[in-house]
């Protein structure tokens, strides 16, 4: 299943602090540094994005989101999607985490419904339900909610 990027932004909102811009050196090109790994890159922001670019009213109720991050309607764009460091195009979000009754993490599903837990149980009701619900079904992830939650998970 190919992953589905939501567009909610929540991967990035606490990425102020891994991508550091060292020094702007264009209308809409920077020169940054992965801070994690200290790899440095040049990024530039993409055309279709560079209106929402200008605007930091967001951005200042956000300190703690990346300096690339915008919102556009309903959606939180990533403005240099087109030019973005290595760690941003391989990750892959967590669009449900699950809680056992006593409120103990057990399992994490990323955006290609991929389960990733150790436990039997959990693993046992997640692939029956998969089998039973057709990918191709409308709101996929509500009907997987429902199922875990009656076999007594949580789902948030």
């Amino acid at each position: 299943m190919a992953f589905h990027c939501r567009m909610c932004g929540t991967c990035c909102m606490y990425l102020g602090d891994y991508i550091a811009i060292e020094r702007q050196v264009g209308p809409f090109a920077f020169e940054c540094e992965s801070v994690s790994t200290g790899t440095p890159f040049r990024t530039r922001v993409d055309d279709d994005k560079r209106e929402i670019f200008l605007d930091h009213a967001w951005l200042d109720e956000h300190p703690t989101a990346c300096r690339f991050l915008r919102p556009r309607g309903e959606h939180i764009l990533c403005t240099i999607h087109g030019t973005s460091p290595v760690q941003c195009r391989f990750y892959r979000c967590v669009v449900m985490r699950i809680f056992d009754p006593r409120g103990i993490l057990v399992g994490k599903v990323t955006g290609t419904l991929a389960l990733h837990s150790d436990n039997r149980d959990l693993r046992g009701i997640w692939e029956a339900a998969l089998r039973e619900i057709p990918e191709w079904s409308g709101d996929i992830e509500s009907r997987l909610q429902k199922v875990l939650e009656s076999h007594g998970y949580r789902v948030e």
